[in-house]
């Protein structure tokens, strides 16, 4: 009989209950002891919605990032998160960030690095090394879950970040090696699963994702010390791949020795059958045949026609789950009252596809018939997505196929294009701007929920936004910034709010999906070809520009970004997805050039994050996701000066292909990682102008003038100063005015003061 169980759950509840939960205990408003029991509240209802599954997880929830969970279970928080005061909690929140709760106004610690986890749009909190660091074992947390999940009646599989992918993500602070640590950090992983089996557990997950990557023969060897030095604890290891191939580590994976390995079938489709033959016969063969990155239904009669001979060799041996945690989709379908009907039939959220998943055991222990009217209602979806004539637009597929070289190219080259744009703009050395969004605050979100409940009026609604618009432009009057920007009061998401006025998507209600610790997004859905029928966000810039003499920069989101922080199509290549925004975005762009906007900004935050994870199928990527890029932006004239910005994300070894996007200005995240992005401009002499942020906008701590002086003046040794402009990291829509004005204000006195 195949077993049934699955890799992780959302964690943040079906209305983000714990996004709220967090939110209010950092503000003071509730106490711990409130935190704590609506994450007891949320694990019970999560587990509830596994009932039916051979095995639920336990260790997947987090109340901020599952690898800062690992640090503080290993004891390796950052000394300076660590307070006198034993409160653990406390400190966890220090080192993501920078503070525990409003109250905790003592500490000034910079919070620990974050960075994209893997190829997807969460973000985890970078564990840190020196060559003396040490771990001990703190897992009262783990085990007061597992407790909870027994009594419950649960059969709990404990899920944990394997060893050597804990020392892969981290960073070493001192240079030294992380595989150094390795022989101290096995020691506690063996306590730790000596504790897990003296409680009775049967089976843990050791999650090893870095088996998709190219990795070097210590770090090969350095998987094989850590397994052979576990497998004598008293359970069963699953160890769990997923995100992509094994690859040339695909007989590794197979050969080490623990008594289970879970692939991802949807992403490693091509090595099931190597896998299913090469696998030793004492071992189980977890199978993910769902996925767990997006949100279309599995064609369950497919899938059943290529496991069917696969469980019949493997029987027992065979287990069934999605392809990686479902901490990457929305909670539950049924939520979506509003969606369209016939959409909705082509979708899966987690609790949905743990439903296929059930489906698809009972299928093989029972037979098809068993499950007949589950399997037809899921054909009959297939069949409603493939032939629906809502999907594909011969217009746009027409626009597409007649792209030729001429839309990629400005008219001139960097250099005569910034004289001219200097002698344009008048900008002052070290010129300041923002990166586009300020604070959303309780008004603002009160204007947009009357109006779309129907309260506000199309023109009221229009009115609110503008008054909001002109605070935010007499605000930056106040400060001194140098390029302004109209603050996006109108825009729920910077994907969102572009996607409902494109054709090609559909938009949820309660979609909800973590990026990171209480920052929630919901995604839009790419269901078929894209086109823009009217101009998105000309009439707030020109209304702006109205209001002041500053240069106004025209707000965008990147066609690359557009397409990575959505729900994509899985009928065509995401390549031609990514061209067919393209196109739609280098509209809005020239409309704002002729709306008298001078300055653009189109934002490419998730350029990286779209990498494969084999570095030999990188350029291939990057060819088309820089083409659609430069098709969005190079239609304009040599004095419209185009910026982007891109935000956590290590791009060191990716610099070429960002300066051949030929942005005129590229905004970046510096301050956490106190500038070492600006490393690869030892070697990389960069062309154009550049902002690194200098204040982390991710944290509540006020920058000070000298640490950000510090930083630019790093900068500056490595960019001339004529080319460097002074910023933030990233939007300040999270953020507080008191915050954003006290920071700001530092902000531009940098800049005043590297002019003299």
């Amino acid at each position: 009989m195949p077993t049934t169980h699955n890799l992780g759950f959302p964690r943040i509840g079906k209305n983000r209950e714990l996004k709220f939960a967090l939110e209010s205990y950092w503000q003071s408003h509730s106490s711990q002891t409130e935190l704590l029991a609506t994450a007891a509240s949320l694990r019970h209802t999560h587990w509830q919605w596994q009932q039916g599954l051979d095995f639920v997880s336990v260790g997947d929830f987090s109340f901020y990032d599952q690898i800062l969970d690992a640090s503080v279970m290993f004891g390796n928080l950052p000394a300076r998160a660590q307070q006198s005061d034993g409160n653990t909690l406390d400190d966890y929140f220090r080192a993501a960030r920078g503070r525990a709760s409003k109250q905790d106004s003592a500490c000034h610690c910079s919070a620990a690095e974050m960075t994209k986890w893997f190829d997807t749009n969460y973000h985890y909190i970078v564990p840190e090394f020196d060559a003396q660091t040490d771990f001990s074992l703190h897992a009262e947390v783990l085990l007061a879950q597992l407790e909870e999940a027994k009594q419950q009646n649960l059969n709990a599989k404990p899920v944990l970040i394997g060893p050597v992918s804990y020392l892969w993500l981290g960073k070493s602070k001192d240079g030294s090696d992380k595989l150094d640590l390795l022989d101290k950090l096995i020691a506690v992983y063996g306590q730790l699963l000596q504790q897990l089996a003296a409680r009775g557990v049967e089976w843990v997950q050791i999650d090893e994702p870095i088996l998709v990557l190219e990795l070097s023969q210590n770090w090969q060897h350095a998987l094989r010390k850590a397994y052979y030095s576990l497998q004598s604890a008293k359970l069963n290891i699953l160890l769990a791949v997923y995100f992509g191939q094994l690859q040339e580590n695909l007989q590794l994976a197979c050969k080490l020795p623990v008594a289970g390995l879970h692939i991802d079938a949807i992403n490693a489709f091509e090595e099931v059958e190597k896998v299913v033959t090469w696998l030793p016969f004492h071992k189980i063969l977890s199978l993910g045949v769902i996925s767990g990155r997006n949100i279309w239904k599995t064609d369950l009669n497919k899938t059943l026609q290529w496991l069917t001979p696969i469980y019949q060799r493997l029987q027992a041996r065979l287990w069934l789950a999605p392809s990686c945690s479902l901490l990457h989709v929305p909670v539950d379908l049924r939520q979506e009252t509003q969606l369209d009907a016939e959409i909705k039939t082509w979708l899966a959220f987690a609790v949905q596809k743990l439903a296929e998943i059930k489906v698809l055991a009972q299928a093989l222990r029972e037979g098809k018939n068993t499950v007949k009217s589950e399997l037809a209602d899921n054909a009959a979806a297939m069949q409603s997505k493939q032939n629906s004539t809502r999907v594909h637009k011969a217009a746009v597929k027409q626009a597409c196929q007649a792209i030729s070289c001429d839309l990629e190219q400005r008219q001139s080259n960097y250099a005569n294009r910034a004289e001219q744009q200097r002698e344009k703009l008048k900008l002052p050395l070290y010129p300041t701007t923002t990166i586009g969004s300020f604070p959303q605050t309780n008004q603002i979100r009160a204007y947009r929920r009357d109006f779309r409940s129907g309260v506000l009026s199309q023109n009221e609604y229009q009115q609110a936004m503008q008054r909001e618009i002109k605070i935010c432009v007499n605000k930056q009057e106040n400060l001194g910034l140098d390029v302004f920007v109209h603050g996006e009061a109108e825009r729920n998401d910077m994907v969102e709010y572009f996607g409902e006025q494109l054709d090609g998507y559909v938009f949820t209600q309660l979609a909800w999906v973590q990026s990171y610790g209480s920052r929630c997004v919901k995604p839009p859905i790419i269901y078929g070809d894209i086109a823009r029928p009217a101009p998105m966000t000309v009439e707030w810039s020109r209304y702006a520009q109205s209001l002041t003499a500053k240069p106004m920069k025209g707000m965008l989101t990147g066609p690359v970004t557009m397409l990575n922080w959505s729900f994509v199509r899985d009928d065509q290549p995401r390549s031609l997805t990514c061209l067919q925004l393209a196109l739609a975005i280098r509209e809005e762009v020239l409309d704002l050039e002729q709306a008298g906007i001078g300055i653009i900004q189109i934002d490419e935050a998730a350029l990286r994050e779209g990498l494969p994870l084999r570095k030999n199928q990188w350029q291939a990527y990057l060819d088309w996701a820089v083409q659609a890029f430069r098709i969005s932006a190079n239609g304009v004239k040599d004095t419209t000066q185009i910026h982007t910005h891109m935000c956590y994300s290590e791009f060191n070894d990716i610099i070429e292909a960002i300066a051949a996007m030929d942005a005129d200005v590229i905004t970046i995240e510096t301050s956490r990682s106190d500038m070492e992005l600006l490393d690869v401009f030892d070697e990389f002499q960069y062309p154009n102008d550049i902002g690194p942020g200098v204040y982390d906008i991710h944290s509540p701590n006020i920058p000070t003038v000298e640490s950000m002086i510090t930083l630019m003046q790093k900068a500056t040794q490595r960019i001339p100063a004529e080319r460097l402009w002074v910023n933030p990291d990233c939007g300040l829509k999270t953020r507080q005015w008191d915050e954003v004005e006290a920071a700001l204000t530092n902000m531009v006195q940098v800049s005043q003061t590297l002019r003299k």
